[in-house]
């Protein structure tokens, strides 16, 4: 081959790598749970426009909404300090105790998001009528991911 194409070769491999690399951080950094959030939104207010919520429905409901995303977001800047603690634990010579205290927080942590969870769905249940919450309900089936 000549020495052009080889170097043309190259330029072109590594053109595709970074663009791979560009294509990844996208999917999987900060960008991503924006969009996560802006699908949810969407998905909350889609299923409020089918069941023709009040202004003062919407609010409440969005009230709790935010509330959930608060807890999850909470949940999420510990991430990183969690992962350090579980290395460091896992690096060591024994991971009997440490480990037992690493599952109670994060069963802590997530029993946190179920109750505020929980009490979104109380809340919403509480502000729609009967009629409304069938309509929201038969809108999240019909709209929920195709695969198993």
């Amino acid at each position: 081959m000549r020495r052009r194409t080889v170097i043309g070769l190259s330029v072109a491999a590594i053109g595709t790598l970074v663009a791979g690399a560009g294509a990844f951080a996208v999917a999987h950094g900060p960008g991503r749970e924006a969009m996560m959030r802006r699908m949810a939104i969407a998905a909350i207010d889609g299923a409020l426009d089918e069941a023709q919520a009040s202004p003062e429905q919407r609010v409440a409901i969005r009230a709790a909404r935010d509330r959930v995303f608060a807890e999850v977001q909470d949940h999420r800047r510990d991430r990183q300090a969690r992962l350090d603690g579980m290395l460091t634990l896992f690096e060591g010579d024994r991971l009997d105790d440490g480990l037992r205290a690493v599952r109670a927080q994060i069963e802590t942590d997530h029993g946190k998001i179920a109750d505020v969870m929980s009490a979104a769905l109380v809340e919403a249940h509480a502000v729609l009528s009967p009629t409304q919450r069938k309509v929201v309900a038969d809108y999240v089936r019909s709209h929920r991911p195709m695969h198993p």
